[in-house]
């Protein structure tokens, strides 16, 4: 029997076994896609009818308000729906076709409990006392997002 002695290069195992290097740089992205300022409209006047009609008020954060406005404006332009904006999807056209999420969503019109918090009961601490809000107040809010 012979041995034979081999060369071994730890150097290129070890290079296997160091952890990846990480970047320490952190990218944003933002989508570009704004909604149309008649689906903002549209959606403007839907919340301010469905909240007199439901009884709820809007955030005392008009803030709150503008957003999830503007959030159901673009799924309005980009899925045909006002699916709420304040959920996650897999897959956020079949969830349109379906409706259950779309505003007012099915929790909202059962139970007046509104995720985005959109439609404020009055015992809600967050709720202010508007059922209007002017798409001003939503372009000025929305401005630097």
């Amino acid at each position: 029997m012979t041995l034979q002695a081999t060369s071994c290069n730890f150097g290129a195992i070890s290079s296997l076994l160091r952890p990846p290097k990480i970047s320490r740089h952190r990218f944003v992205i933002r989508a570009e896609v704004e909604p149309s300022e008649k689906s903002v409209e549209i959606m403007r006047k839907f919340s301010e009818q469905y909240a007199r009609r439901s009884g709820t008020y809007f955030c005392m954060d008009k803030g709150v308000t503008s957003v999830v406005i503007k959030g159901l404006a673009e799924h309005k332009d980009s899925l045909g729906a006002p699916l709420c904006p304040c959920r996650h999807y897999d897959d956020k056209a079949a969830e349109a076709s379906q409706g259950f999420w779309n505003c007012p969503c099915v929790p909202m019109r059962e139970r007046k409990e509104c995720h985005c918090m959109l439609f404020l009961t009055p015992d809600n601490d967050f709720a202010g006392q508007d059922q209007t809000i002017t798409l001003e107040e939503i372009k000025e809010t929305t401005a630097n997002m």
